[in-house]
């Protein structure tokens, strides 16, 4: 039986992550939002959010089906799918290390959206614009580089080498690392010039992920949507700038 992923049609956002676990293992699953026919769409998605029964009623997308089982949140859906994928280490103090990781990404990525809805998500960016520029020159001098040292290190002393996060394979933490690079190449290009020397391990695990072939495939699909000023991350010029 196909695994369900729903998400918000129209933006990578934070489906992307559990989309590309999914593409890299060749997992068989339906992007239900994105969908179109009876069960699919964004109102079968919001049918269950309204109308869910206990024991699960979904907050907020991303929420993953499988069979009767439903998980949300997307270090969870992660946590539950690594094993079933091939994707998560062996050995539980490794898992909960990928776990841990995994949600220090998550807390990235939610400051990487303040950057441009740093007042209210109910806001148009164009009403915080000012606010939204004194955010991302701090994420950009403050945050970004604490961040990204840190999976820098996380690399660097892996006992088993930089170039993967977590023991010596893959795992889902490598695929969020390489979408969280992506991102932030789309939304803050000069401010991430320099980066191949500050961070080596770090850029070279995104490219080395951008090549396997699974995931090569998927980036050159439909699939895949392009960035756009809906998702978290947002190119805005007048927020990007290259740090002295």
């Amino acid at each position: 039986m196909a695994y369900e992923l729903y998400y918000w049609d129209g933006i990578q956002g934070r489906g992307e992550f559990i989309r590309l676990a999914l593409e890299e293992a060749g997992a068989d699953y339906v992007d239900v939002a994105r969908g179109d026919g009876p069960g699919l769409g964004t109102d079968a998605m919001l049918d269950i959010m309204k109308n869910g029964t206990q024991p699960f009623i979904p907050f907020a997308p991303p929420f993953l089906k499988d069979g009767n089982v439903f998980i949300s949140h997307v270090a969870n859906i992660l946590l539950f799918l690594g094993p079933r994928l091939g994707l998560s280490p062996e050995g539980e103090a490794q898992r909960h290390m990928a776990n841990g990781l995994q949600l220090s990404i998550t807390d990235f990525v939610a400051e990487v959206h303040d950057t441009h809805h740093p007042l209210a998500t109910s806001q148009y960016y164009e009403d915080q614009k000012d606010a939204a520029k004194i955010r991302a020159a701090s994420f950009i001098k403050e945050r970004m580089p604490k961040y990204l040292g840190y999976f820098e290190r996380v690399l660097q002393e892996n006992a088993a080498g930089p170039s993967y996060s977590v023991g010596n394979a893959l795992s889902y933490v490598d695929l969020s690392l390489f979408q969280v690079i992506e991102g932030l190449l789309y939304a803050f290009p000069k401010a991430m010039e320099g980066y191949a020397s500050r961070c080596p391990a770090l850029m070279a695990l995104h490219d080395s992920i951008g090549k396997r072939p699974n995931i090569l495939r998927y980036l050159a699909s439909e699939r895949r949507l392009p960035f756009n000023e809906d998702g978290i991350f947002r190119h805005y010029s007048e927020l990007d700038q290259q740090v002295g």
